[in-house]
């Protein structure tokens, strides 16, 4: 097994799809790690009523963080920051998955706060766009929440997050398999009320729009149809397809162009936060394969470099 010898950074973000591993060079870029390892997760299906994480599902978060870490290990990486998006941190029994993850891999899962979570995403949004991309509204549509961020230079002047996330509103708004007219409403109605009071505060002047998410990003190419056609959203291509996700089973969503099988089921509560955000925001998004993933590699990165040179100076 290839070792990695050059200085190196990782994270391991465990999220209720998956379990990645991304570690990257500490003078290198996000865009080309050097080690990549991914176990699929399936939280959603293992949240009970209560929101608490099943035994089962609590078993596979351990052996899916055991095989990310010692994977690192094995490539010689050790410097790996653990996290866990929202899937864990907001169940019910979040401090109980943490302690049997620790217990059994010796690695304590962190978890970022929502407003942490925006920061980073427009830290990477803007390592992405550069300086020349002017003010910036960045949009991230979670599971469990939305992450919004704003500003003018390296740093997010404005940060909020919202309990809008797919799979929450699926769970809350639209949870049966056939959905009804009155339901697509209600949800539409709830959720500009809370984007509408939550940009308001946003006092950014014309900014760039930008989206940062597997929802956005499968949004994008559901509308576009083709994949070259992928690098932004429009709300009326959005809203033409609303009806038409309402109309369908998540099985058959799961055929759509875009739409995964295993995001399938909350692809409708996705589309209608979006349709939400781009009402408010201005009716376009430009799509962004950045995340808080990278934002967080991004920072370890900076502090890496910072730690060396005071090193260099101190010598």
């Amino acid at each position: 097994m290839r070792r990695i010898n050059e200085p190196a950074v990782g994270v391991l973000d465990v999220g209720s799809f998956s379990a990645r591993l991304v570690v990257v060079p500490v003078d290198g870029s996000p865009r080309e790690p050097v080690l990549n390892h991914q176990t699929r997760l399936r939280l959603d299906r293992e949240l009970d009523v209560r929101g608490r994480l099943s035994d089962r599902g609590i078993a596979a978060v351990t052996a899916a963080v055991a095989a990310g870490m010692t994977t690192a290990y094995r490539h010689g990486v050790g410097d790996v920051f653990p996290f866990a998006t929202s899937s864990i941190r907001d169940a019910a029994n979040a401090a109980k998955v943490v302690r049997h993850v620790a217990g059994e891999t010796g690695v304590e899962l962190r978890f970022l706060s929502g407003r942490c979570e925006a920061e980073l995403t427009y830290l990477a949004t803007r390592r992405w766009f550069g300086a020349e991309a002017g003010p910036l509204l960045v949009l991230d549509i979670g599971g469990g929440t939305v992450e919004l961020a704003a500003g003018c230079g390296d740093q997010a002047t404005f940060a909020r997050s919202l309990p809008l996330g797919a799979r929450s509103m699926t769970r809350d708004w639209l949870p049966t398999e056939r959905v009804s007219a009155k339901q697509v409403a209600g949800l539409r109605a709830h959720a500009l009320d809370v984007v509408t009071t939550a940009l308001c505060a946003a006092d950014v002047d014309a900014p760039r729009v930008v989206g940062c998410s597997k929802v956005l990003q499968q949004l994008a190419r559901l509308a576009g149809a083709r994949p070259s056609k992928c690098k932004e959203l429009r709300i009326d291509d959005l809203r033409a397809w609303i009806p038409r996700l309402a109309a369908l089973p998540p099985s058959k969503r799961a055929k759509l162009p875009g739409i995964s099988r295993s995001r399938a089921h909350q692809a409708l509560a996705g589309a209608i936060v979006a349709e939400a955000l781009l009402t408010v925001a201005g009716g376009k998004v430009a799509i962004c394969p950045w995340s808080t993933r990278d934002g967080l590699l991004l920072t370890l990165q900076d502090r890496a470099r910072e730690k060396a040179g005071s090193r260099v100076v101190a010598a």
